[in-house]
């Protein structure tokens, strides 16, 4: 059985952080807790799990910060996780048998993500990260801010799903850093030209933000998947200056990069129905419930390829007074939400017509 030791970094996180080490204690052998510089209960709270709190001086670089985390474990694998992370009875469960039979040629694992979630407790978003690897291979986080563990060799996929639950956080660090390292005069790589556009989009500067993403893209230097959520991104940018026609270009330059997302499909399915082009609409609300469109995706906003495109589906074949088929998708659309009115209205008005 592998052994591994828990690392993570921290700072004022007294409201989250006994939640994450009760979730994950009793299925590692090492809890290595490097503290930024909290001035509230952390530390002492880390300090009933573990003995390896320490000190590191923030010198605002994440990537630092961690890789000094790595430097500290001493078993087999490394196993990171925010203050803000829990695993739920499930994951706890499959972690633990994967401890178990985990073959030591492994050199790093990937598990889910899960950042969103709607009122009925269903994930709305994830991503894939990789959570547990090899502490021989000595992988190396890149990346001030939004930070990525670079990694490489027999890598495989698991069912585990980190749960993401944040209390609260500091709107304004990220941002921030990303500032800093443009007044020095230290150039943005492309990855970095792509986050700190987002985080001009979380605050509401668009234009700038427009800049950025145009940039990131000229660079030709990106993974396929932000290409397209850059793409994605400016046509949101677009959208809240009023500027369809830009929108719409965005939207359709995702499609230079790979076949078309599901995101890509319901916004273009979108377009088509506010033109009153029901044909193409359906069309391309059903291209987003293809499952050839939900492969290999790093980040999922799920309700593109679940209800949502069933919703419209509905709406678009009441407009061609095909209930039966309009009644089938609300139905397909309750599965995932039950409890959303918009879909128990529909079926409360399409009840009433199939009867008729």
């Amino acid at each position: 059985m592998v052994t591994i030791s828990l690392c993570m970094i921290v700072k004022n996180e007294e409201a989250v952080i006994g939640r994450c080490l009760d979730s994950v204690s009793a299925l590692v052998e090492e809890i290595i807790i490097v503290d930024t510089g909290s001035t509230d209960r952390t530390k002492e709270i880390c300090q009933r799990y573990t003995d390896r709190v320490v000190d590191f001086q923030w010198i605002e670089d994440f990537a630092a910060a961690r890789n000094f985390s790595f430097q500290q474990a001493t078993q087999n694998y490394i196993l990171w996780l925010d203050a803000d992370d829990v695993l739920t009875v499930e994951a706890q469960e499959k972690l633990r048998l994967l401890k178990q039979t985990l073959s030591p040629s492994i050199d790093a694992v990937s598990m889910d993500y899960h950042l969103g979630f709607d009122e009925d407790g269903n994930v709305t978003s994830r991503l894939k990260r990789y959570r547990l690897v090899k502490k021989a291979k000595q992988f190396q986080w890149i990346g001030a801010v939004h930070e990525f563990l670079e990694v490489s060799g027999n890598v495989m996929d698991s069912d585990i799903a980190i749960t993401h639950s944040p209390l609260s956080h500091d709107d304004e660090r990220n941002i921030r850093i990303y500032r800093k390292l443009l007044e020095s005069g230290a150039p943005l790589s492309p990855r970095d030209t792509f986050y700190f556009a987002n985080e001009l989009v979380d605050h509401q500067h668009f234009e700038e933000a427009i800049h950025y993403y145009q940039t990131f893209l000229d660079s030709k230097l990106g993974w396929v998947e932000d290409n397209i959520r850059a793409c994605l991104k400016l046509a949101d940018c677009y959208y809240q200056l009023d500027n369809q026609e830009k929108a719409q270009q965005a939207t359709l330059q995702t499609l230079l990069y790979d076949a078309p997302r599901p995101e890509t499909c319901c916004r273009l399915g979108y377009y088509f129905m506010e033109q009153g082009n029901h044909t193409a609409a359906i069309h391309w609300y059903q291209q987003a419930l293809l499952d050839e469109n939900q492969l290999h995706l790093s980040f999922e906003n799920i309700a593109f390829s679940t209800w949502l495109p069933h919703l419209q589906l509905c709406v678009l074949y009441d407009r061609l007074q095909n209930y039966t088929k309009a009644y089938e998708h609300n139905e397909t659309a309750r599965e995932f939400r039950p409890t959303d009115t918009r879909i128990l209205g529909n079926k409360k008005y399409l009840d009433t017509l199939l009867k008729k």
